[in-house]
């Protein structure tokens, strides 16, 4: 518990009626998660921001001066945590993530910023540290772990490592350390990787958890005698079985285009295991989803529709949470003592926000911000961060066959899989065409590229991918590639593709589709290449002419760009790209696009 922040003597006196209190809700039906009840007809008292009384009346609370709202039969719901996200994957700052997500009820957000940090390290991280401290909801912040996710797989923008994490530990705001990507690194005693989870372990925090195979044999179990603590990377219901057996928590995500959450709730709705150790969280949302559908109330309400019980599902993303990451002395639950963190709505099936007060202040309603957010510049070296080195042109993305043969030749290929991180290792019998391998839109077969951005190398490294489903001449390109957020490219058309590559380069990064020579859809990441300063619902409205400019190039996939995004991450499996070739992720190893037939 902050000790700033809390008058141990005024709760009291608000709650023995000796001194008033500033707000006072009355008449609501209090979701009491801590007891797994529902209490009708509840008033809440408010002091400096914090609960001092919840019970039957809080007449005895009220003073001249204290604010009163009428709840009127409506249910009191603790603020929502999202237990774990990315602020980047929405396309915007913090500041405006918060304005996007705030008056839907999210009034505590656990982030981790690895991909800022892998565009420039440390400080890139103190920059989102710094904006979360100023806004009127909770923003907790996890140290990135893998920068780069994987060493020697790919050439990093920036890296950071257990002296980083030591001193990051340090700092106010950061809750713990955040997402252990690399597995294998852990398994198999990688001196880095346990060196940053010590240097966690000796600050009291706790170590986030990213397992993204589905070997649960010893791999698993040498990653969780690792240290990490939480997992979202389960897609299967026997992946949220083996985690809670091993004293993990399994964090089932519902972003955007990662949707996990009804494969896995069946461990409790049809196995039924214990509520207690499950947490929703988001993990990645566009900012259209924000904007759209929703944050954590439409988490919620997907995680109802799958059959948990209301209570039970606000419980995955209040008090589990918060328990998780030792916050419930702060937040998490309506009780004396917390942070007056309450959403006011009428039906817990169709959660929707009414009002939302956060620490004690009334900050939206009716889905419209009531506070001043606060505003911010950022430094050159934020805004200024594309650099592939020279002029791209179509030549740049040919794929040439060995001695120009014309014989078929295998080629490995990406696999991309709807809705999922993982990919799959296609292989497919390819006739090479006056000494080139080209993009074949019968068989769904494109062309993907990996230009390296941020040392000015010029480098590019093309390969191949299935499953967009392209039918005519296009190049998409996006700086938001993870991890290590180079330039990734694809597209069934070299001219286009090169287009689509010094068009970002222009705009200092962003998405961009070009068809048949001509952009279509264009939205400008400036800060990092991953996040514009506009508001997200601007952000949103750009984002949008480059999911409609996938369509027109035939790809009807759900969100296209989350899944183009991942196609850079080497430690994902089965098949990805990176500056330096095309990776195995399976075995870690380097594989040609081309094999001999």
């Amino acid at each position: 518990m902050n000790p700033e922040s809390y008058d141990t003597k005024s709760l009291i006196g608000v709650a023995m009626g000796r001194t008033p209190a500033d707000l006072v809700i009355r008449d609501g039906e209090w979701v009491c998660v801590q007891s797994g009840e529902i209490i009708p007809e509840t008033d809440i008292a408010v002091k400096d921001g914090r609960i001092a009384f919840v019970g039957g009346s809080a007449a005895h609370c009220i003073g001249p001066d204290t604010k009163i709202i009428e709840a009127d039969g409506r249910y009191l719901v603790p603020g929502l945590l999202d237990g774990h996200m990315h602020v980047e994957s929405g396309m915007v700052t913090v500041t405006e993530f918060v304005r996007a997500v705030a008056p839907r009820g999210s009034t505590g957000l656990f982030i981790d910023p690895h991909e800022i940090a892998n565009v420039f390290g440390l400080k890139g991280v103190k920059l989102m540290v710094d904006e979360a401290a100023g806004q009127p909801v909770h923003v907790w912040v996890q140290m990135p772990s893998c920068v780069p996710s994987a060493p020697g797989m790919e050439t990093p923008g920036a890296s950071i490592g257990p002296d980083e994490v030591a001193e990051a530990m340090a700092w106010p705001g950061i809750i713990g350390l955040g997402e252990m990507m690399n597995f294998p690194g852990v398994f198999n005693g990688d001196e880095k990787m346990l060196a940053e989870m010590d240097a966690t372990r000796r600050a009291g925090k706790v170590i986030g958890g990213h397992y993204a195979s589905p070997d649960l044999g010893l791999p698993f179990h040498g990653y969780v005698a690792g240290g990490p603590e939480d997992d979202h990377e389960g897609t299967r219901v026997e992946d949220a079985v083996a985690r809670i057996r091993q004293g993990m928590k399994a964090m089932l995500r519902y972003g955007s285009a990662w949707q996990d959450v009804a494969a896995q709730v069946k461990a409790v709705t049809e196995a039924g295991l214990d509520p207690r150790h499950f947490i929703l969280c988001t993990d990645d949302s566009h900012a259209a989803t924000l904007t759209q559908e929703g944050h954590m109330d439409r988490v919620l309400r997907h995680a109802i529709a799958q059959g948990l019980d209301p209570l039970t599902a606000i419980q995955m993303c209040t008090i589990n949470t918060a328990g998780h990451f030792g916050l419930m002395r702060e937040m998490g639950l309506i009780a004396p003592g917390r942070w007056a963190d309450v959403v006011l709505v009428k039906d817990l099936y169709d959660f929707r926000a009414e009002m939302v007060i956060a620490k004690g202040q009334v900050i939206a309603e009716n889905g419209e911000l009531l506070v001043e957010l606060p505003s911010r510049n950022y430094p050159d070296w934020a805004t200024r961060s594309i650099n592939i080195g020279r002029t791209l042109a179509a030549d740049d993305f040919v794929i040439r066959v060995e001695g120009g043969k014309s014989k078929a030749v295998k080629a490995n290929v990406i696999g991309i899989i709807e809705n999922q991180a993982p990919t799959r290792h296609l292989t497919f019998d390819l006739k090479p065409n006056d000494g080139e391998i080209h993009a074949d839109l019968q068989n769904d077969i494109a062309k993907i590229a990996l230009v390296e951005r941020h040392h000015g190398s010029g480098g590019v490294t093309v390969g191949l991918v299935s499953g967009f489903g392209f039918n005519v001449r296009c190049g998409i390109a996006s700086t938001v590639a993870h991890d290590s957020h180079h330039m990734i490219v694809v597209g069934t058309d070299d001219a286009d593709m090169a287009l689509a590559a010094n068009k970002l380069a222009e705009v200092g990064g962003g998405q961009v589709v070009v068809k048949n020579g001509r952009v279509l859809g264009l939205v400008e990441l400036d800060i990092a290449g991953l996040m514009s300063r506009e508001r997200a619902d601007v952000v949103a409205q750009k984002a949008a002419t480059v999911l409609e400019g996938f369509r027109a190039c035939g790809c009807a996939i759900n969100n296209p760009n989350m899944t183009m995004s991942l196609l850079a991450l080497p430690v994902i499996p089965e098949l990805r790209i990176s500056d330096k070739g095309l990776v195995n992720v399976t075995n870690f190893e380097f594989i040609p696009v081309l094999e001999a037939g």
